[in-house]
């Protein structure tokens, strides 16, 4: 457990930087000395706290966007995808987003677990998960449109003014990235709003066992059936597995939707192994990104050498 602080106790530079964002919350100001707050430990793109206010029955999540992180995170889109969400019932409430700095208070959900990897093995987690992602898919379509195709190049164009150190075979995948593309084209993308980030972390067990979804940083206007394929892709999914997805979604399992979920999850493993390697000349975070990114590619090169990728172009 991380120390508390009151107002005023900072000893680092983040303990600073969180007492400067927590005098600028107009709720809390002239209240600091009823505040507590501690730092909340993971995460890779943020400082986050945990919040308690005298008095206040409930306790808040502080989220202050780590440096660097405007170049992958449109903080107003993640601002606007919570709200909806918080409205239809699978997120905590936002209660302050500064749209300066990217600063948010969030209501921090007491008595809920953080999911991990064990529990998506269990089909009625899963069968949740995709729930929340059909209700999130139903609302207005978020006001930044970026595809899957739309984060990928951007990161490949970050990764090329850094340098980044790339996999030596990058004009094959990319060859293939584009035969994936022209297939989506050709059929056109269903644009929802898409959560795109199914990290185990994000998930929460209220007491009773329902689900929340939390930290949309990453939402946008987006392929429908991306956010099942990189589920699916994050979550080591077998191919029935991935089907009962589709049937819990679409109510029935289609060549197509398979098809296209299929090549969903080699474009997840493209988007994450080029966001690795960019944040590897970026993060100072004790995290081995650049290990993680050629991981990545390397699950993606695997589903793009399948005999049945050709098949898959054809039916999406």
């Amino acid at each position: 457990m991380t120390p508390k602080r009151r107002i005023g106790e900072a000893r680092t530079q983040n303990e600073h930087s969180a007492e400067a964002a927590i005098r600028s919350v107009p709720g809390w100001q002239g209240r600091e000395d009823d505040i507590v707050y501690r730092m909340m430990v993971g995460g890779l793109n943020n400082h986050n706290w945990h919040i308690s206010v005298a008095g206040d029955p409930r306790s808040y999540f502080l989220k202050i966007p780590g440096a660097g992180t405007e170049i992958f995170i449109n903080r107003a889109t993640s601002y606007e995808a919570a709200v909806f969400a918080h409205g239809v019932g699978i997120a905590p409430e936002v209660i302050f987003h500064d749209p300066a700095s990217g600063t948010e208070v969030h209501e921090f959900l007491e008595g809920h677990t953080t999911c991990t990897t064990a529990d998506f093995m269990r089909p009625e987690v899963r069968d949740q998960v995709i729930r929340l992602f059909r209700t999130l898919h139903s609302g207005p379509v978020l006001s930044e449109v970026k595809t899957i195709f739309d984060l990928i190049d951007e990161h490949l164009q970050q990764a090329a003014e850094l340098g980044s150190s790339m996999p030596e075979d990058l004009p094959w995948l990319l060859y293939h990235y584009e035969k994936i593309r022209a297939a989506f084209s050709a059929s056109g993308m269903d644009l929802v709003t898409c959560y795109n980030d199914p990290m185990p972390g994000n998930f929460l067990f209220s007491p009773s066992g329902e689900l929340k979804l939390i930290d949309y940083e990453f939402a946008s206007a987006n392929e429908r059936s991306y956010d099942i394929g990189v589920f699916a892709c994050e979550m080591f999914l077998e191919e029935d597995e991935t089907d009962a997805l589709i049937e819990t979604y679409f109510g029935q399992v289609t060549p197509q939707m398979q098809a296209r979920v299929a090549l969903c999850r080699i474009l997840a493993d493209l988007k994450w192994g080029s966001w690795a390697v960019v944040n590897r000349r970026l993060s100072d975070w004790d995290f081995d990104f650049q290990k993680y990114g050629l991981w990545k590619y390397m699950r993606g090169r695997a589903l793009i050498s399948d005999p049945r990728f050709d098949r898959w172009l054809r039916l999406a």
